[in-house]
């Protein structure tokens, strides 16, 4: 953002220090800089490199003055000119590397980066721009889809903070305007005030007319912005907007020594105040409780509810430059104490803008986090209690290579502003609207089709219906849930297996489905195998030579079986098949084999299953064997107690009525 950004918010500036010359020239230069004068300082000091005086702190100065009007590529050439002399301050490199980061020169920017963290182990920023030796990369949902042109409201000068109410667009502008004539020394252009176009009913075929400032004592003779509509305990429409420190026709200062030059500025500090509407304008009516004159308070957003205002500040206490923080609204209209919104969100660089959709998601800029630029938008992700967890950068196109802020969308999220100084604009900064289409997910929860229950690692691969190419697998978690994102526009395939559970296919369709929607809700029930073995998890069940009685790894193989009947399939019903090995005669092996079916029966009845749901037990002898044994010494003793087993066929899963499968697919 190239106009008022920083000073805007009183961000304390740390000014190189310097043993300075007493040439009227640097002072004059000096004189500008140290007043955020910068678009005055700059052709002061570019004299002073014509001339040949005092070039190294000219340059340094220069390099600053760029860096501060946000014109990050201007800045380049100064830096180059002292950045590689070995008496230049550590700080400087941070500087250089995140001017080079913004004009996409992202190798260079990484080299600069890490020469300071060399020398600068400690410092907090970096740890929001190295990671693992690395630029951290920059995170969002590439399915997210938006869609960003300019308004036809735009002017040359600095537009920025639109936002809708009742019929208008309101918004910031430097514009000149037949009563406002002065201009804002940082940048040379005028002070800013607060204009609004009408727009129609549906938002997106806006019918400007000539912007308007609004009515009332808002505006006043110095800076006005970031204006945001609520309402008081009488649920009377209110404004809280940021000014200057000026209020009741009085001007605020805070004075700052700036020892090396001798110098006693005033400064003012911003403040958020309070409008009513009375007899039908709006009129100033408080000075909010947060504001103090040592340091800055601006911006302010309001969640829906209105039980919170959220603002930046640069007041003590802070991570960094300017934070964000919030206050409780209470129900008589009194504001609570300000709260930081914790080292989640704010960093050791600046945050600023904030703004709380419909969802309580939390929106705001900053340049501390990793981004494309310097100031991106950022979104806030929370766990299930509300808490702040994660941020993740909106992405390209609403974040560009230079200063992107002011985020605002309507209601259901699907259009709104933001503000950029991007290549392209008309002014400095200017108001871009957006349209967005959210992300798609499909989420659901697999179910057993027979007894009701969910089912965890469920491997869901996610296949392309016409070309049959694979997309992506999940896999249910310990409740049967899963959740994946999806493109709108395809048919899919999602195919389900689990080891205890056929394959199962279902289709899935993401064609004409409204913009706004975010999900697709897919349960899904699979039928179970017709397998004891594989649904109990069953070893087989192994008898000792010439005995039926149940051994020990037999019984807990058996306590498997009882666990499925009784609990996991309640109504199954089943055979018991037993089986001896070659040795022996037919007649030998038929009686003992039946034996030990009887054992097998008589241990399950024992454990709880009732005989009706054993339809028979029976012995087989040697007459199906698993494996090529036909006497006691063709194998070894291992293998030829593989055919010592108990078999057990299911005939029923379901209740005596039945229950089909069910396939359940809704949307929200």
């Amino acid at each position: 953002m190239k106009s008022r950004l920083l000073p805007f918010l009183g961000i304390a500036l740390l000014l190189t220090t310097t043993v300075l010359s007493q040439s009227a020239q640097l002072k004059k230069a000096d004189a500008f800089f140290n007043k955020f004068a910068y678009a005055k300082a700059i052709p002061e000091y570019e004299l002073l490199v014509i001339k040949g005086l005092h070039t190294e702190h000219a340059y340094r100065r220069l390099a600053e003055c760029y860096l501060f009007l946000r014109d990050f590529e201007k800045s380049l050439p100064y830096f180059e000119r002292f950045i590689n002399e070995p008496q230049t301050p550590s700080h400087y490199y941070f500087k250089y590397g995140m001017a080079l980061q913004s004009v996409n020169r992202q190798k260079e920017a990484l080299q600069w980066l890490k020469r300071y963290k060399r020398l600068n182990k400690n410092d907090k920023k970096l740890k929001q721009f190295l990671k693992d030796g690395n630029l951290a990369s920059v995170i969002f949902n590439s399915r997210e889809s938006y869609e960003v042109e300019a308004v036809s409201f735009n002017s040359e000068y600095n537009d920025f903070g639109a936002i809708t109410n009742n019929g208008r667009i309101y918004f910031s502008s430097s514009r000149f305007s037949a009563k406002k004539q002065d201009r804002y020394e940082w940048d040379d252009q005028p002070w800013l005030d607060i204009y609004y176009v009408e727009q129609d009913t549906y938002f997106d075929r806006m019918q400007v007319i000539q912007p308007q400032k609004i009515e009332g004592d808002i505006n006043s003779k110095y800076h006005e912005s970031s204006l945001i509509f609520s309402t008081d305990y009488k649920n009377d429409t209110v404004i809280y907007f940021t000014r200057n420190n000026f209020f009741e026709n009085k001007v605020g200062y805070h004075e700052i020594k700036h020892k090396e030059e001798r110098l006693v500025e005033k400064r003012n500090n911003l403040k958020i105040y309070k409008a009513e509407r009375k007899d039908g304008v709006w009129k100033v009516v408080r000075n909010m409780k947060m504001n103090a004159d040592h340091y800055s308070s601006g911006h302010p957003s309001v969640n829906p509810n209105r039980t919170k205002l959220y603002f930046a500040s640069d007041r003590p206490g802070g991570y960094g430059g300017t934070d964000i923080y919030y206050c409780d609204i209470h129900p008589r209209g009194g504001i609570g104490e300000p709260i930081n919104a914790g080292p989640v969100v704010n960093t050791a660089g600046n945050e600023m803008f904030p703004f709380v959709n419909n969802e309580g998601k939390l929106f705001f800029a900053s340049d501390g986090h990793m981004g494309f630029g310097q100031l991106d938008v950022f979104a806030t992700v929370s766990d299930t209690r509300g808490a702040v967890t994660d941020i993740i950068n909106l992405g390209q196109p609403i974040n560009s290579d230079k200063d992107d802020f002011a985020f605002y969308s309507n209601e259901d999220g699907t259009k709104g502003f933001i503000s950029s100084n991007r290549k392209g604009g008309k002014g400095g900064d200017d108001i871009y609207r957006f349209d967005f289409t959210p992300s798609l997910y499909v989420e659901g929860i697999v179910y057993d089709a027979v007894n009701g229950k969910t089912l965890d690692s469920v491997a869901i691969a996610l296949t392309d219906k016409n070309t049959g190419n694979f997309i992506k697998a999940v896999e249910t978690d310990s409740r049967g849930y899963y959740r994946m994102f999806i493109n709108r526009g395809m048919e899919y395939t999602m195919v389900l297996n689990r080891r205890t559970h056929p394959e199962k296919k279902v289709i899935l369709n993401t064609n004409h489905l409204p913009q706004t929607q975010k999900k697709i809700v897919q349960d899904v029930y699979m039928n179970p195998l017709l397998d004891v073995k594989v649904l109990a998890d069953l070893n087989k069940i192994y008898f000792d030579f010439d005995k039926s009685n149940i051994r020990p790894d037999a019984a807990r193989e058996l306590d498997k079986v009882v666990q499925l009947m009784l609990e996991t399939y309640p109504y199954m019903t089943i055979r018991l098949e037993s089986h001896t090995d070659p040795v022996g005669s037919h007649q030998y092996n038929d009686v003992l084999s039946e034996k030990r079916a009887k054992s097998t029966y008589e241990y399950l009845v024992s454990r709880g299953v009732s005989k009706e749901r054993i339809l028979s037990y029976k012995g087989f002898g040697k007459r199906r064997p698993v494996n090529d044994c036909k006497t006691k010494w063709d194998c070894p003793p291992e293998i030829l107690e593989l055919n010592r087993r108990t078999e057990f066929p299911i005939e029923n899963m379901v209740e005596p009525e039945g229950k089909a499968e069910v396939l359940v697919s809704k949307s929200k």
